[in-house]
């Protein structure tokens, strides 16, 4: 790594996968449990002689080659590591002062420091006692989708097969010459994948995607006691509800119910896509309930919710994700959650390609309330899509609201939180804004505001001006 891109990577703040430490001497027991949460979740990198600011202190120069020794005997250790994690080590001059980067990889087990298993949780690493998210570390780990479990004991007695006329027919609809069309119950589901063998024991039988998008709601409720999914209007009664659906059935009967729930209680406002009239709503909503039942962890006993509010819409659902954090079109991997049922929703026309999920939300919650979208993975995924004329996150401030959002000093889009709306509240008034400034007028820490700041410097909403001692930020001229 090269001191530019050291200066890079430490504008960025501290996060799910980048820590800084001081390091005076050796490496102290925190460094290790930040060593340990980052192979348990996406891996990442221990900047040492860094402080919590970014800015560069150095380490000891004639401790360098002690720092990187004690590193490797301590991962190594069994006493201290279990299993031993995979660690890399380099050091980089910074105008005479040296910086230990302590790279490691996200590993296919469940790591503990001093037996105690540690997780990372945006830039904290958090020690995880309960069996349950134990459990779950280990389910994300894990190679095989659970889609792919085989049932042995579910036969095609349990399959509904009203679900699979209709299926071929919405084949049909979408391609007369589909080749699923040609082939007989048990082809078909052997093509999709619905039917197959588990490699390592040998048994073979319908698999858990089948029992979910064909099967009968006793065998549904039999393989998978904890699955429902929560729709819910909160306008007037916000501490219940106003409206709710409980859905428990197949995910295809699914997707109508919902989906119908949520375009009939949201506004339709007139909206031009190049010039032709479309309705955002309905793209809107048809986004994100086939995240909800597509991209989902059907064995953790989270209720899947999709709550709509004086906001907006709101979803929620288990996920097993090795990515945490906000989900935006610059830095989004998409990564099948279930490859089977997302490839059947595709064919039977109720999913695009992968990723065009995100696209389209970003595209057309703009086009639908002036907004971005807030989407969030980890081990919950959060969405949320702001609806016309609501107060939502993401609404320009008093300076801004009434300009042209695409002119004059307002950016575009502006997220949401209470400390982004102190720092454009600052920035309307003074110009440009410290992050001392902000620490002070948000009641956070300076690390809590130099993160924001740099986000939105990331978003191109601010710009960054002055070295790091001296830095400053403004609202950039869009």
């Amino acid at each position: 790594m090269t001191p530019e891109e050291l200066e890079s990577r430490l504008a960025r703040g501290e996060g799910v996968s980048q820590e800084f430490k001081r390091c005076g001497a050796l490496p102290e027991a925190d460094v290790y449990e930040t060593v340990c949460s980052f192979a348990n979740r996406q891996g990442g990198s221990v900047f040492l002689g860094v402080d919590d600011e970014g800015n560069v202190l150095g380490v000891n120069p004639r401790l360098v080659r002690d720092i990187e020794r004690n590193i490797a005997n301590v991962t190594c250790n069994p006493n201290t590591f279990s299993p031993s994690p995979a660690v890399e080590t380099e050091h980089i001059d910074v105008g005479g002062r040296v910086v230990v980067r302590v790279w490691v990889p996200a590993g296919p087990s469940v790591y503990r420091y001093r037996n105690v298993v540690y997780d990372r949780r945006a830039d904290a690493d958090v020690r995880v006692r309960d069996d349950a998210q134990v459990s779950l570390m280990y389910m994300r780990k894990q190679n095989l989708y659970s889609e792919r479990r085989i049932y042995p004991y579910v036969g095609m007695e349990d399959l509904r097969m009203d679900l699979l006329d209709r299926v071929r027919e919405m084949i049909r609809l979408r391609d007369p010459d589909h080749p699923w069309l040609k082939l007989d119950v048990e082809g078909m589901l052997r093509a999709a994948k619905l039917y197959g063998r588990d490699r390592q024991t040998g048994e073979r039988g319908l698999t858990l995607a089948a029992v979910l998008l064909l099967g009968s709601d006793e065998v549904i409720g039999d393989v998978c006691p904890a699955y429902k999914t929560d729709a819910l209007v909160r306008r007037r009664d916000l501490d219940r509800y106003d409206d709710r659906l409980t859905v428990s059935t197949n995910l295809i009967d699914s997707y109508d119910r919902l989906l119908a729930f949520a375009q009939e209680r949201l506004p339709d406002p007139f909206v031009l896509d190049d010039g032709i009239r479309v309705s955002a709503r309905n793209i809107i909503c048809r986004e994100l309930v086939s995240n909800l039942l597509i991209h989902r962890e059907y064995t953790h006993p989270l209720i899947a919710r999709l709550v709509i509010g004086n906001d907006g819409i709101h979803t929620e659902n288990a996920s097993r994700a090795l990515f945490e954090g906000r989900v935006t079109l610059d830095d989004f991997n998409p990564m099948p959650k279930n490859p089977i049922i997302a490839g059947f929703f595709t064919q039977i026309g109720r999913a695009d390609e992968l990723g065009s999920g995100t696209r389209n939300l970003y595209k057309y919650s703009r086009l639908y309330s002036g907004r971005e979208p807030v989407l969030e993975d980890g081990d919950v995924f959060r969405a949320f899509v702001p609806v016309p004329g609501s107060g939502a996150a993401g609404k320009a401030p008093a300076s801004c609201a009434s300009g042209d959002a695409n002119g004059g000093t307002c950016p575009p889009s502006l997220p949401g939180g209470r400390v982004d709306r102190v720092i454009l509240g600052l920035l309307s008034d003074r110009g440009s804004v410290s992050s001392a400034d902000v620490a002070a007028r948000a009641g956070v820490t300076t690390r809590t505001a130099l993160r924001h700041l740099t986000r939105l410097a990331q978003e191109g909403v601010v710009a960054v001006e002055g070295d790091r001692r001296n830095r400053s930020y403004r609202l950039t001229q869009q």
